[in-house]
Order: structure tokens, then C-alpha cells, then sequence
């Protein structure tokens, strides 16, 4: 073996593991982007806890100021106009919490759907890793077939 033919085979070597090691980092990448989506996607729920709680305290507020100026203005509560305004009122704040619940849900499914695309992508990253280095096989095969034919010596 020449020391050429040695150059090149380990030329090969280095380049396969190179390869490996590149499809295992980027693969590893994209698994971290999607834990971080994932965890984004959690956020998004305790965030709607949240915004929920602090709605049913702005609506609470909002409420006793109605009945208050329902009362000064001398309605009587529970009748009539009051009790229409109270009951929209009702609807109105549990369509609201609904539009809330609603958007977060969105927002979570996107964040989990991005999750898989990354997951999805650092899988494929890691096998067009493999298949680069099957090419470097190949590549380095065909390498040491061409020198080891050149110098005489006849593969049968």
C-alpha cells in the first residue's frame, strides 16, 4: 500500500466520522428547538389560567360598579332592565373567556406542530447525514479501486 492509497483511506475515515458526528449535532439541535416549542406550548396554557383569573377579577369589578350605579339611579336588583343587563352581561363575559380559551388552544397546537416539524427535521438531517456517508464510502472505495488498479496490480 502506497502512501498515497493510506492518505486517502484515511482521508475517508476522518470524513464518514466527521459526517456522524455533524447528522448526531444537528439531529440534537432540533430535538432542543422542539423541548423549547414544547415547553412554550405549557407556557401558553398556564398563561391562559392566568389571563382567565384576571378577567373573572376585572369582570367582578365591572359587575358590583354596575349593580352599585343600578342602585343609585334606584333600580331594583333582579328585575327588569337590571336583571337583562345582568344576564348579557353573563353571556357576554363566558363568550369572552371562551375567545380566550380558544386563542390559547391555537397558539399551544402551533407550538406543538412546530415541535414535530423540528423533531421531523432533525431526523432527516441525521439519515442525509448517513446517506453522506455512505457517498464517502462509495466515494472512497472508488478512490482506492482507481489507485490500486493504476499501480498494476489487477483486481479480479
Amino acid at each position: 500500500m502506497s502512501w498515497q492509497t493510506a492518505v486517502v483511506g484515511a482521508i475517508g475515515v476522518t470524513q464518514f466520522q466527521q459526517q456522524g458526528v455533524i447528522g448526531q449535532y444537528n439531529q440534537a439541535v432540533q430535538d432542543r428547538k422542539a423541548a423549547v416549542l414544547e415547553q412554550e406550548s405549557a407556557q401558553i396554557e398556564k398563561q391562559t389560567e392566568f389571563d382567565i383569573a384576571q378577567f373573572d377579577k376585572q369582570f367582578q369589578k365591572l359587575e358590583g360598579e354596575t349593580k352599585v350605579n343600578l342602585s343609585k339611579s334606584g333600580v331594583v336588583q333582579g328585575s327588569g332592565t337590571a336583571y337583562r343587563i345582568q344576564m348579557q352581561n353573563a353571556r357576554e363575559a363566558e363568550l369572552q373567556k371562551n375567545i380566550i380559551r380558544y386563542n390559547s388552544k391555537v397558539a399551544a397546537n402551533k407550538k406543538m406542530e412546530e415541535a414535530s416539524f423540528a423533531r421531523v427535521s432533525g431526523q432527516l438531517a441525521y439519515e442525509q447525514a448517513k446517506l453522506a456517508q455512505i457517498n464517502t464510502i462509495a466515494s472512497t472505495g472508488t478512490s482506492l479501486l482507481t489507485m490500486s488498479s493504476g499501480s498494476g496490480v489487477k483486481i479480479t
